[in-house]
């Protein structure tokens, strides 16, 4: 049975699988022998009238054929009409077939005058070799109901013939000889019958393996479509997916990926007109989250974003990127949209209202400030890691300064909105320019839009409300008041839509809100849906239930007529493969059970070798051809079993690796063991039939008057050595079964030849001597009656012709079944192969995703069997270096005309910088370096977020010389950076350079966003970062003076800047680090 617990359903329902599995491939062995037992009733029959032998002299024979042929019949009808009836009752059925068969057999060895000891015995090795082979039967009951047949037909016959008046000279030889045949049919019977059940086991365990391959094959593609698209656009993402496959495909040839590099990055961008950008940013909230925990600032950020994307979707708008505080958006992505700046405007008033809501309710002083603007974009993604969809044009630096140039609560649009609003909102002067320079500059005239609802609401309950609110609150810190509060939207976690949807209704949403809008009347906890435990039960259930069904389906789609059916992978008769390239690896595949067929085969020969021993007249003659065949067998089987030798002999044959070699050999080269397979098959079938060439002709068969006593001639002439020579041919035949997986066609083959041949000596060659030993037998009657009174069964040449055509065709038909069975394993197991490196390839490419959104020791914690999906992500780290290096000059570079594509190509040669930069994160040297987003042409990286828990407080020493090494590489990094950037300047004819800040200290790590996850840092040292590169100068690496400390010990040297003023934090002393932009470009260069 298939191991239990191996694949995701229980062992019950593989129990039930499998036997369902068993009952299709037992119903087809049961059919065929069904199918060849009715074809030999009606042989016979025919061939018995044809004969023109009388029914009157055979009644027995007659009565016996018709009601076998009858009940056959009829079980073959009730099994054909209905498969249900067969699974009921299958055992019983074939208990039936088997009684059947051993009725028939013992009212053949007992009807007539004349009965041997040799009677139907083929007969009777037909029906245990099928017991085994072809009903379905365990292994215990075959064994029992083959050792009844068996031991009941050497009992019967030694009853009868020592009973006898005149009982057979050699009776004991002749009962052992029976035996041997026998015990031969049991053995290669059973043999077969385990292999079969293995190769069955293994067939079912595959297409079970196959299906649930195929269904996670599903799952893997639909959950990176659900990843890609969480990140980027649907019409970006799928062709980037393409890329990203094709580049896995690339990078298993280094050389290949090598020559790839050489030539210009992919980019992923197009332009878009008549869009609507906003920009927005949460006033006062710098002030608020230092004074949070890690929790609840991922918690408020999670919540607050999570509420905006929320108002996005209600109003069209597609959220772009989330910076520190900061939200942008556009309206009329991918698909342009005729309201797109009144859905940006209802979405800024939508975001100051709900941040109104928070501020009353919890007391928190924080606002909305939004800037709208409209115009044309270049939106895609740029860069090789961590890709962000992203908007760049002049249109959405406008906007940006829109925001920054507004007032708080306010949204704050340009005249280019206004005109596409349509009066659809009132409004009033903005006076941007008086706040933001960039707006004076440009000659922007700006404006206030009227929130309608300002009108509605009552200034009096206003009060009333935030009175009330903030009183019962005001023991709590702020930023608690702002998490418990903001933990009531119940925004979902990031990733959350990676796993199953259907959690709290068949829609797969909870019912959190109502018409889009928050239901404020059911508390928080209430709508959390079901414990993770009982989700992940309940979809590993679902997962089951599919696996199940699909299975049953596969099971139900089999039937014994397929492999007759024309099919696109089989040819229906010769069952080759339609693929040659198939075909080929089919003939080709390791075959480590070879040397078991080899030595089933040898036992065989053992057998017939005893059997002939003991009818033999003189078995010294028998010395020669069975020595010689002895010799060939034995060194084959040494060929076969040489790696186990040295097992037995290990000091003499320690030194023979080649023993080990050649038996490997055997079953891993086809034109090793084929070889191999014909010589002991050719061995079998000759030696079987090769000492009755050599049988002398007794004269006296000549002279009817000393036929006086037939037994005593029989006996002293040794005559009843010719059916047992038969009999030796039948094992002979079975033989040529027992390699299974050896190419079918020279099994026919030898099939074919071997039974022609003995026809030839049965019916040609040695025709005298089996009619001379029907005249022994039947001495009263001529060569033209002898039949008559024999009948078919009993006649030695006629009997001998009858049993090698069953067994021909028996082993035929079983040969071509087993063949089928053997290539749809090879099939399945092939395919399996195939839909695994598929899923091997899917895995990669949804890691590789994921760690393109999240660095890699985070992203472990959103995939795999131990994904935290249910949970948001945070962290607080004592000491990260915060790198940002800009290319101010890029900003002049930019510019929108018709040569450069309105923007395009000069983004082209932005994607070229960002992804030199990006190929650096690659070298081992920089692997502690993540990079965290690009902004613009600006590109944020930090170090030492790899960290693993605990060991920011475990042996203070080394982790202090640890976090100094990180803010050394980040320095190199730099350094790096600004060769790689000189680089491009050589080969585009530019010159730009790059701004560096650094800083580093505490900062607090964590993934927000549901509908598009982003793993960000926030903290001072981030903002001190950052400051650091805007109030830096070209080509130098600004650093503060806690930095400067750290890198002077580190054998950097600095120079002092001086005092500097920073905003929001007044006045610091910087320093820069001293490069040598020669080593620097080396750096790149190498």
């Amino acid at each position: 049975m298939p191991a239990k617990g191996k694949y995701m359903l229980n062992g019950q329902e593989q129990v039930g699988l499998y036997k369902q599995y068993c009952y299709i491939r037992q119903y087809q062995l049961l059919v065929l022998l069904l199918g060849i037992s009715i074809l030999s009733c009606v042989v016979l029959l025919v061939l018995f009238f044809a004969l023109q032998l009388n029914a009157l002299e055979h009644p027995a024979f007659v009565g016996v054929v018709s009601c076998g042929l009858a009940l056959l019949g009829a079980v073959f009808a009730m099994v054909c009409c209905t498969e249900t009836l067969f699974q009921r009752w299958m055992r019983l059925l074939a208990v039936a077939v088997w009684a059947c068969l051993l009725i028939m057999g013992f009212v053949f060895t007992l009807s007539g005058s004349v009965t041997r000891a040799w009677d139907q015995v083929p007969f009777f090795l037909f029906t245990i070799f099928t017991v085994y082979t072809m009903m379905p039967f365990q292994m215990r009951d075959a064994v029992i109901l083959s050792l009844v047949t068996s031991v009941s037909h050497i009992v019967v016959l030694s009853i009868v013939l020592t009973t006898s008046s005149k009982p057979p000279t050699f009776l004991t030889y002749q009962l052992v000889s029976n035996g041997v045949i026998f015990l031969c049919g049991n053995v290669v019977g059973a043999f077969h019958k385990v292999l079969m059940a293995r190769a069955l086991r293994q067939t079912f365990l595959d297409t079970l393996s196959c299906l649930e391959i195929r269904m996670k094959l599903e799952i893997e593609k639909r959950q990176q479509e659900n990843l890609l698209q969480s990140v980027l656009p649907v019409y970006i993402s799928m062709e980037m997916k393409l890329a990203i496959i094709e580049r896995l495909k690339e990078s298993k040839d280094a050389q290949q990926r090598l020559v790839k590099d050489n030539n210009f990055h992919s980019l992923y961008v197009k332009r878009h007109e008549n869009v609507s950008i906003l920009y927005a940013d949460i006033v006062g909230f710098t002030r608020l989250a230092s004074d949070c925990s890690p929790k609840e600032l991922v918690i408020m950020l999670n919540e607050l974003f999570g509420k905006f994307d929320q108002i996005a979707k209600e109003n069209e708008c597609m959220r772009i990127k989330i910076l520190g505080d900061c939200y942008y958006c556009v309206s009329g992505l991918p698909v342009s949209l005729p309201r797109h700046a009144r859905n940006c405007v209802k979405m800024g008033l939508d975001m100051c209202e709900a941040i109104k809501q928070v501020r009353e309710a919890t007391g928190v002083d924080i606002n909305m400030r939004v800037g709208v603007h409209s115009g044309n974009v270049l939106c895609g993604v740029i860069g090789l890691r961590k890709w962000q969809f992203d908007v760049w044009s002049h249109d959405v630096t406008l906007a940006n300064h829109m925001e920054s140039g507004g007032l708080p609560g306010r949204v704050h649009i340009t005249e280019a909105t206004l005109k596409h609003l349509n009066k659809a909102y009132e409004v009033e002067e903005g006076n941007g320019h008086l706040r933001d320079p960039y707006l004076k500059e440009q000659n922007i005239n700006t404006y206030l839009v009227i929130d309608p609802r300002s009108k509605e609401s009552s200034v009096s309950s206003q009060r009333k409300t935030k009175q009330c609110r903030h009183n019962d609150g005001l023991k709590m810190r702020a930023s608690v008041r702002m998490t418990r509060y903001l933990e009531s939207w119940g925004a979902a976690k990031p990733f959350a839509h990676l796993q199953s949807r259907e959690l709290c209704t068949p829609t797969g949403n909870c019912d959190l809100h109502a018409n889009g809008k928050l239901r404020k009347d059911i508390p928080l906890r209430s709508l959390v849906c079901p414990r993770t435990t009982d989700r992940n039960r309940s979809q590993k259930s679902k997962f089951d239930e599919e696996l199940y069904n699909k299975m049953v389906m596969t099971i139900d789609g089999l039937s014994s007529s397929k492999q007759w059916i024309k099919s696109e992978e089989m040819f229906s008769f010769t069952l080759w493969f339609t693929k040659k390239e198939l075909e080929k690896q089919y003939r080709a595949i390791d075959l480590p059970g070879f040397k078991y067929y080899i030595g089933c085969a040898s036992f065989i020969f053992l057998c017939i070798f005893v059997v002939q021993m003991c009818v033999a007249k003189q078995p010294q003659d028998l010395g020669v051809s069975f020595g010689v065949s002895t010799c060939i067998l034995l060194l084959t089987l040494c060929v076969c079993f040489a790696g186990h030798l040295p097992r037995f002999f290990p000091e003499r044959l320690a030194s023979c690796q080649w023993l080990s070699t050649v038996s490997e050999a055997v079953g891993k080269k086809p034109f090793v063991r084929l070889p191999l397979a014909v010589a002991s098959t050719a061995v079998i079938l000759i030696i079987a039939v090769i000492n009755l060439c050599f049988f002398p002709f007794p004269e006296l068969c000549n002279n009817t008057a000393a036929l006086t006593n037939a037994t005593e001639f029989e006996a002293s002439h040794g005559l009843f050595f010719m059916p047992y020579v038969v009999y030796c041919c039948l094992l002979g035949i079975v033989a040529c079964g027992v390699f299974l997986r050896v190419s079918v066609e020279l099994k026919l083959i030898f099939l074919v030849l071997a039974s022609i041949g003995y026809y030839i000596i049965i019916l040609q060659t040695h025709s005298n001597l089996f009619e001379c030993y029907g005249s022994v037998l039947y001495p009263n009657g001529t060569s033209d009656t002898i039949l008559e009174q024999s009948g078919l069964m009993k006649h030695p040449k006629v009997m001998s012709c009858v049993y090698i055509s069953l067994f021909l065709i028996t082993m035929v038909f079983l040969t071509q079944q087993t063949e089928y069975y053997c290539r749809q394993d090879f099939l399945l197991k092939n395919k399996n192969r195939q839909e695994q490196d598929k899923i091997e390839t899917m895995e990669n490419l949804n890691r590789l995703l994921l760690e393109n959104v999240l660095p890699a020791h985070v992203a472990s914690l959103f995939v795999g069997e131990n994904k935290k999906n249910e949970d948001l992500y945070y962290k607080s780290y004592d000491c990260v270096c915060v790198m940002f290096a800009s290319v101010p000059d890029f900003k002049e570079f930019y510019t929108e005309c018709d040569i450069n594509k309105e923007g395009l190509e000069c983004l082209r040669l932005l994607n070229e910088i960002i992804a030199d930069f990006d190929e650096l994160l690659s070298k081992p040297k920089f692997s502690g370096v993540e990079k965290i987003k690009t902004i613009g042409s600006t590109y944020m990286a930090a170090a030492g977020l790899s960290v693993t828990a605990g060991q920011d407080n475990n042996q203070p020493a080394q982790d202090r010389e640890r976090q100094h090494t990180q803010i050394g590489n980040m320095v190199e990094f730099a350094i790096a950076l600004v060769g790689k950037l000189d680089g491009i300047n050589r080969h585009s004819f530019n010159s730009f350079r790059l701004r560096v800040g650094i800083n580093y200290g505490p900062v607090i790590a964590g993934v927000i966003g549901a509908r598009k996850p982003q793993y960000d840092i926030w903290g001072n040292t981030v903002n001190v970062s950052s400051r650091m590169e805007s109030t830096g100068e070209l080509g130098k690496i600004q650093v503060t003076e806690e930095t400067s400390n750290v890198l002077q010990k580190l054998g950097y040297s600095c120079e002092c800047r001086g005092m500097i003023k920073v905003k929001g934090k007044g006045e610091l002393r910087t320093f820069f680090v001293c490069t040598d932009m020669s080593k620097s470009q080396g750096i790149a260069l190498s």
